[in-house]
């Protein structure tokens, strides 16, 4: 069975466009990586967990705002590694520059016994469809359509 995450794409509508609220994540492998880098808040659902409440518990982990609304199910989507991930829409808004994200630890750099800990998100921004589109990782160019025919 694929593993489960559900995520939250927050949104908000602007006098010519609807900008929506994508994450970068941290960590050396993403460090220098931009276009089709960018996500929705989102993490595992547990076994007999809801899927929106995962997707709220993840969004305030890797974000650290709350977010609360009315949520739209958007659907659930098969990431290209088979993943399949849940997401809703809220309508909201947050100081992109607040972001306070969790943490992860891993050996870094490879090979040298050295534990480092890294957040899981190392900023978050606010995007125009367009600019979405280009950051978005592939996987996910699928649920800005789905919010597009909300």
């Amino acid at each position: 069975m694929p593993n489960r995450s559900a995520g939250i794409l927050l949104h908000r509508r602007r006098i010519s466009s609807t900008e929506v609220f994508l994450i970068h994540p941290g960590g050396p492998f993403w460090k220098n990586k931009d276009a089709g880098a960018w996500s929705i808040p989102k993490g595992i659902v547990g076994p007999e967990e809801d899927a929106l409440i995962a997707a709220r518990r993840e969004f305030k982990e890797e974000t650290g705002f709350e977010v609360d609304g009315t949520f739209k199910l958007l659907g659930t989507f098969r990431q290209p590694g088979g993943k399949l991930v849940t997401a809703y829409a809220v309508e909201g808004d947050c100081d992109a520059a607040a972001l306070v994200s969790n943490t992860f630890s891993m050996e870094w750099p490879p090979r040298s016994g050295k534990l480092q800990f890294f957040p899981e998100a190392d900023r978050g921004a606010w995007f125009d469809r367009t600019e979405a589109e280009m950051k978005i990782l592939k996987g996910q160019r699928a649920i800005l359509d789905k919010l597009d025919q909300h």
